[in-house]
């Protein structure tokens, strides 16, 4: 399955580009976000084999895109309660 999510902002810097999913990486001022959302979302990606990708040209925008097979589905998730 793809799933592809753009955005039309300022787009990223290509120098940044290489960095995106390192944990701890961010362009943000301090206090501004841990720099761990993207590593997070790769790493849950990439442990459901699959692949997550980045196209961005600064002034134009960026898209993300998330390969994910397609195969036996999730048992159903049980919440339990403790008492």
């Amino acid at each position: 399955m793809r799933v592809d999510v753009s955005a039309t902002g300022h787009g990223i810097p290509s120098e940044v580009l290489p960095r995106i999913f390192d944990p701890f990486f961010t362009t943000k001022p301090a206090g501004s976000g841990t720099g761990l959302g993207l590593s997070i979302s790769h790493s849950l990606v990439q442990k459901r084999g699959g692949e997550m990708r980045v196209s961005s040209e600064p002034g134009s925008g960026t898209t993300f895109t998330l390969l994910l097979p397609l195969g036996e589905r999730l048992p159903e998730s049980r919440t339990v309660l403790a008492s």
